[in-house]
């Protein structure tokens, strides 16, 4: 019997399950057993319009390991939840965040009904999300570039240290844009960064060798032979969905594969599912 073989019956006969080991100086593999990670994408947003104070009030009531927020920046520098470049698809507004003041922002009202009642609520900061849910919850924020540029990482930090989330695993920061993690790297190294990948663009040999503990990869792009790469380099996999038809058929998919965190926008449907691993 190989010595690997020996030193996983040890572990899990000692019920170590999720401990890393080193089988030698460039390959180490995972042993995993703990559920993968539920990350409420936006909100609740299946219930109540994403990214608002009463989506992400729904999530903490359903129970959940991350609230996910979408970070936009205004034209005088202040950071507000919002997905889109533009206001148009979520608010009674139009045009783009980085056009308006946060004042002129606070104008225009998210509309959704939720236990049968209309609901008009005003797109939150990132300093009232926080205000609101950092006493209990913990964040997994999006950083994106400004225009082209690197602009909001060090307001982030810095709000993020003002609420003493960043210790704990409190905050793990995700981008799709590799100077936005740099930046934040260069600023304070020890939090956890996500590298997220576009539909169709995902590479596993990129993703293996950068630094980032954690790769988002759409589900379209995810097969076990990509799952059991990255976590030979010790990566987790946490997996995004743009297709709501066909995402709880995916995310039935993903659980086979071994993967580490959801971004679920079915919050109680995912936790259906991962809750008898």
């Amino acid at each position: 019997m190989s010595k690997r073989i020996i030193l996983l019956i040890v572990l899990v006969s000692l019920g170590l399950t999720t401990l890393t080991y080193a089988f030698s100086e460039h390959e180490k593999e995972i042993v995993q057993a703990d559920k993968p990670k539920i990350i409420a994408h936006r909100g609740a947003n299946d219930r109540f319009i994403e990214h608002t104070l009463t989506a992400y009030k729904i999530a903490t009531e359903d129970g959940v390991n991350y609230l996910e927020i979408d970070l936009r920046m205004t034209k005088d520098g202040e950071l507000v939840a919002m997905h889109d470049e533009t206001i148009d698809r979520t608010t009674n507004g139009q045009g783009k965040v980085s056009d308006y003041t946060l004042k002129e922002l606070k104008k225009f009202n998210t509309i959704s009904t939720y236990n049968n009642k209309t609901i008009s609520e005003e797109i939150p900061t990132l300093r009232e999300i926080l205000d609101s849910f950092s006493d209990t919850e913990n964040f997994y924020i999006e950083t994106r570039l400004v225009n082209g540029h690197v602009a909001m990482e060090k307001q982030v930090l810095e709000l993020l240290q003002e609420y003493d989330l960043l210790h704990n695993n409190r905050v793990i920061l995700q981008s799709f844009s590799m100077k936005s993690l740099e930046k934040i790297s260069s600023i304070y190294p020890n939090i956890p960064l996500t590298l997220l990948f576009r539909k169709g663009e995902f590479d596993v040999d990129q993703a293996a060798s950068t630094n980032y503990p954690i790769v988002g990869i759409e589900s379209k792009d995810v097969t076990r032979e990509v799952v059991k790469q990255l976590h030979k380099r010790g990566k987790e996999v946490h997996v995004y969905f743009t297709n709501r038809k066909s995402q709880k058929k995916e995310q039935k998919r993903m659980l086979e594969f071994g993967v580490d965190g959801y971004f679920t926008d079915y919050i109680l449907y995912t936790k259906e599912l991962v809750g008898d691993m």
